[in-house]
């Protein structure tokens, strides 16, 4: 047997002595976090639903400020500086018709805020209509008609969240948890085949801004408001109706307290090139006519659309940003044999 004892000091050996093992170093305890605080008072917890408990301050959310920009389409959205969260929403996509020519879609949806969960309503109706029309557009669906079926069934989807509820189809119409049901409005464009098709329900706007800034713009839709209705009975002027507080109340809706559900759409064939600005109301209130609108677009909006959304998103939050603003830009060029009136 060998001994492993080691020599005594002074005495010489061969054998070298072995060292003891390396202690380890005892682990240390997990330090615990405290919980991120309020971004405006910076002591209070902040609650499941992204309020501080302290001050109430909203926090800032993945949707207060979104972006996104495709070959033909580019779209901004963005909470504004009154609204403690954003409930508007949009969808763009570069799709492709059953021919495989190109197709592009911009789609934006307003939440009702008077209702309940306006901002999920917003981003079913977006999302739905999105997928639907680009699918319909794929299978060979003229994109008027497939613009008419995303809205109904977008409609479908934000009546839906009611369902979770239970305050689903068959239910008491009068009910005050079916008159408070999440709602949103939508429009969405469609440029395809040298035409541009629009849809939309509520108060959300499409204009077109032409690149020859002297050829005349136009809004391409009609509100579905209290003061459109005005003025459409001939029983105010457009000034008139605007100026009562009225105005705009909406009369028109996606959600499942929207009575009868009838699209409006409507087909265009431009005979020059330009922009398609689709928004909410929270731009338009700042650019109402068409007019306005052209003056905030930028000139080189066909060219980098994605600037163009953000210069308007920055003229409605240098306006005074009262609401959720949303935006998208999609270009048109005219095909070479040009367009006719459609």
């Amino acid at each position: 047997m060998v001994s492993r004892t080691p020599p005594a000091k002074g005495t010489s050996s061969s054998q070298r002595p072995i060292p003891a093992p390396p202690r380890r170093p005892r682990p240390t305890p997990p330090t615990r976090r405290p919980a991120p605080g309020c971004v405006a008072c910076g002591a209070g917890r902040v609650d499941r639903d992204g309020y501080c408990e302290h001050c109430g301050h909203a926090q800032p959310r993945p949707r207060d400020h979104l972006e996104q920009e495709l070959g033909g389409v580019a779209a901004v959205t963005d909470r504004g500086l009154r609204h403690h969260r954003n409930e508007d929403a949009f969808a763009v996509t570069a799709a492709a018709l059953a021919d495989g020519s190109p197709a592009v879609v911009a789609v934006v949806c307003d939440g009702v805020s008077s209702a309940a969960r306006p901002d999920e309503a917003s981003a079913a109706a977006s999302d739905t209509a999105n997928a639907c029309l680009t699918r319909a557009l794929a299978d060979g669906t003229p994109p008027r008609q497939a613009l008419h079926d995303a809205i109904l069934a977008a409609g479908d989807a934000v009546t839906a969240l009611a369902a979770r509820d239970g305050d689903g189809p068959g239910h008491d119409p009068e009910s005050p948890r079916h008159r408070n049901a999440p709602a949103c409005t939508l429009v969405a464009a469609v440029a395809a085949g040298g035409r541009l098709a629009v849809g939309w329900v509520g108060d959300s706007r499409a204009y077109w801004v032409p690149d020859d800034r002297t050829a005349a713009p136009s809004r391409l839709t009609e509100d579905d408001s209290w003061a459109a209705q005005m003025v459409a009975a001939g029983l105010m002027t457009e000034a008139q109706a605007y100026a009562d507080e009225r105005a705009h109340a909406i009369t028109g809706w996606l959600g499942a307290d929207a009575y009868e559900l009838e699209p409006h759409t409507a087909v265009f064939a431009p005979d020059r090139p330009g922009v398609v600005v689709v928004c909410t109301d929270g731009l338009w209130n700042y650019a109402e006519s068409a007019g306005d609108m052209a003056r905030a677009v930028p000139a080189d909006a066909a060219l980098r659309p994605l600037h163009a959304a953000r210069v308007l998103v920055g003229h409605a939050l240098d306006g005074g940003g009262h609401d959720n603003v949303t935006v998208a830009v999609l270009p048109f060029a005219v095909p070479p044999q040009g367009a006719g009136a459609a």
